[in-house]
């Protein structure tokens, strides 16, 4: 049987050019890892921060509201007060009749000082809302961004291994979406998938949170307390403000 030398030839540089396509694709996909690993590391410092002011916007909200709510249990106190003190001031006269106006007057004006702090309280606690939200929107881009690399990683991960490039190409699929959510979290762009966002989210209905529930409890716990000037005293003393 005669041997032909030149398929000797060819068949060693079909498979060194198989193995150099191999090595390009391997060279890559490493640098594809690194740079995706290197840019989610950057991410994640901002995204960090992003969750530390929205950890702090929460509890300022929180706090603003459960002070809106003591002042809020002040203002209906005292105004009850008021009105208990007119009634019993309706059957006095003399120097008696004056020390009842002397305090219906002092408890007007914590009515009215707690009705305006209840106001300044409450526009703090929208505000806190609004940089709660703004601050989520940013933490959202972080969020798909970081879901998108690791789909890529882990196709990067197995195009190593089989060494089919076509499979590197849909992996730049998550790839671009990755970055372009980090870049946008970065650079506080407006780029925010809603539809995306909200098929992620939970789709059960929210329970009340505890800024919402705060208020409908101590209002409710409000119409079952009495007032202890109810048992008839002469004079109330004016003690908290």
């Amino acid at each position: 049987m005669d041997i032909d030398p030149l398929e000797a030839v060819e068949k060693p540089d079909r498979d060194s050019q198989q193995q150099a396509a191999q090595n390009r694709l391997n060279a890559l996909v490493a640098v594809t890892v690194a740079c995706l690993a290197t840019f989610m590391g950057i991410c994640h410092v901002k995204d960090d921060n992003i969750v530390q002011g929205m950890q702090q916007a929460q509890a300022d909200k929180i706090d603003h509201w459960a002070f809106y709510q003591a002042r809020n249990i002040r203002s209906e106190i005292a105004s009850s007060t008021v009105t208990q003190l007119k009634l019993q001031s309706a059957n006095t006269s003399g120097s008696q009749r004056v020390q009842y106006d002397t305090q219906i007057k002092a408890y007007q004006a914590i009515v009215t000082k707690q009705e305006r702090e209840k106001a300044k309280l409450k526009q703090q606690a929208e505000e806190d809302q609004k940089t709660y939200d703004a601050l989520n929107f940013h933490d959202d881009q972080f969020d798909l961004a970081d879901a998108a690399v690791s789909i890529a990683i882990s196709l990067l991960a197995v195009t190593a291994l089989t060494n089919k490039f076509w499979l590197y190409l849909i992996a730049l699929l998550p790839t671009g979406f990755g970055l372009i959510m980090g870049l946008a979290g970065l650079f506080n762009l407006g780029i925010h998938p809603d539809a995306l966002t909200k098929l992620l989210s939970q789709n059960s209905v929210t329970s009340p949170t505890l800024a919402a529930a705060v208020p409908d409890l101590l209002n409710n716990r409000l119409l079952e307390i009495e007032n202890p000037q109810r048992q008839g005293k002469s004079s109330v003393e004016v003690n908290w403000l």
